[in-house]
């Protein structure tokens, strides 16, 4: 009698497993050993890497920064690698759209970084910029800290995002 076939599922992306185990420490609090794990999978995909993997890191790399200068560097980072795959839409298919959603949280957290480093007309810039690509977000939980995210630092800033 044979053996019953066992449907072929696609391995997940090893690299992506790993981004997401790095962001479990970070978000149990284990901030160095997140930026040690982010700093490795950074290492590896090297400047010629994958871009998705490149962006995902580098905006979770962001968050495990003590130093703003260098959150600010690793969320440049994320937003150039974002940038390129908007540019080379047909090629990266699927991910354009997942990295469509990334660029409200993106620019959000460049505002943060420049009201960090006392520079709020570039704080007020990139909040514009996050308030300008919301839109996209769907009708989630995801979405709905992307938008209090947004309105807070619009209220910290003196505004209203609603303007």
């Amino acid at each position: 009698m044979a053996e019953p076939q066992q449907e072929a599922y696609p391995d997940p992306d090893a690299t992506m497993v790993r981004i997401g185990q790095a962001i479990i420490l970070h978000r149990g609090g284990d901030r160095e050993e997140a930026r040690k794990r982010f700093g490795l999978l950074w290492e590896e995909t090297g400047e010629e890497g994958d871009l998705f993997h490149r962006c995902t890191i580098a905006h979770y790399m962001a968050d495990t920064q003590d130093d703003p200068v260098a959150e600010l560097e690793w969320d440049l980072r994320a937003l150039e690698a974002a940038d390129a795959i908007a540019r080379e839409e047909a090629k990266w298919g699927e991910h354009t759209r997942a990295v469509r959603s990334f660029y409200p949280s993106l620019y959000l957290n460049l505002a943060a970084d420049h009201v960090k480093l006392g520079d709020e007309s570039a704080a007020l810039r990139e909040l514009a910029r996050a308030r300008g690509a919301a839109g996209v977000l769907a009708d989630d939980e995801y979405a709905a800290g992307i938008r209090a995210g947004i309105e807070r630092l619009c209220l910290q800033l003196g505004g209203s995002s609603r303007s």
